[in-house]
């Protein structure tokens, strides 16, 4: 298969989320590369690309969720694709990690978000796909294309098919509040608030619910449910102000620590998530929508050097 530009295309997978690599590729028509990764008995890494790809339009899919090895992993494929004479290369960023350390909020702490922005153009990627970044900012970071999609256009399509009523799509804090109300218009619904606080980092209390939720059913929307404290705070909080419903989307499961648990002890009858990220564990509460098809439209729409503008959804 070749693009527009008569470069031989093709997709190649980091460790990180092997699973939808494979469901990329798939929905793309094409089979995925065959490359070595490994690691040495210390840990170092290791990468060999197992065919040529000299003079290729190369996509390298990579989320890259803790440990920061997955990091390293993504930069190394760049590098040694670069060094084989691949003629383009695409890192393919589901899930783009660091992103939260995205300023310089305190005294004496990295723009991290930077550094590896930094990292990843020294390292040879010629143009960057990624989803729902934590911060759109982040794209002025960078020197090269970013093309950045939005989970809410595979929310868009499952919500269409299991509709809520009476809805109320809700900001969990302040920073989520700009994707939610782009959530609110595009499903017709009302929009509310909650304002917190967060004494410390995973920890946050919730202080305000502004907008009308009592008898209603409430949408949760943030980009990532990390350790689950925002989510079950604020749902809990909504329950008490008379909420019935209370479902949340969340594009990026991380999930760490107690996140399982508070979710299943939670005021939350469902949370929605996209598969940038593998789940470490399954529950009866989380139901997972695939994002492959958006990034396999995606991916063609850039080897064809169409636009891919008509994928947005803000």
């Amino acid at each position: 298969m070749f693009a527009a530009n008569g470069l031989p295309v093709s997709l190649f997978s980091g460790r990180a989320n092997a699973a939808l690599a494979e469901r990329i590729a798939e929905a793309y028509g094409k089979q995925l590369g065959q490359v070595t990764i490994r690691n040495f008995a210390d840990g170092e890494v290791y990468v060999r690309y197992e065919e040529s790809i000299r003079g290729a339009d190369l996509f390298i899919i990579q989320s890259t969720p803790p440990p920061a090895e997955t990091w390293m992993e993504l930069l190394l494929m760049i590098d040694a694709a670069r060094r084989a004479s691949a003629t383009r290369i695409t890192a393919v960023i589901p899930y783009f990690g660091y992103a939260r350390q995205d300023r310089k909020d305190q005294p004496r702490v990295p723009i991290t978000a930077r550094l590896l922005a930094n990292m990843l153009t020294t390292a040879g990627v010629d143009r960057v796909l990624t989803m729902d970044l934590h911060a759109s900012q982040i794209q002025g970071f960078f020197d090269i294309p970013v093309d950045h999609l939005y989970g809410s256009t595979v929310f868009e399509k499952f919500f269409e098919m299991q509709p809520m009523e009476n809805l109320v799509v809700v900001a969990p804090d302040v920073g989520a509040s700009k994707v939610a109300r782009a959530y609110a218009k595009r499903l017709g619904a009302d929009l509310a608030l909650i304002d917190k606080r967060r004494p410390e980092a995973n920890i946050a209390e919730v202080m305000n619910i502004i907008g009308e939720v009592d008898g209603r059913n409430c949408l949760l929307i943030d980009d990532m449910v990390d350790t689950g404290g925002t989510l079950c705070s604020a749902a809990k909080a909504l329950r008490e102000a008379g909420a019935l419903d209370i479902q949340a989307f969340c594009t990026h499961p991380l999930l760490s620590g107690p996140a399982l648990e508070r979710i299943e002890d939670s005021e939350l009858s469902r949370l929605i998530v996209t598969d940038t990220v593998p789940l470490k564990q399954s529950s009866s509460k989380i139901h997972v929508i695939s994002v492959a098809p958006l990034f396999a439209d995606a991916i063609h729409r850039i080897f064809a050097d169409e636009s891919i503008s008509t994928l947005f959804v803000e």
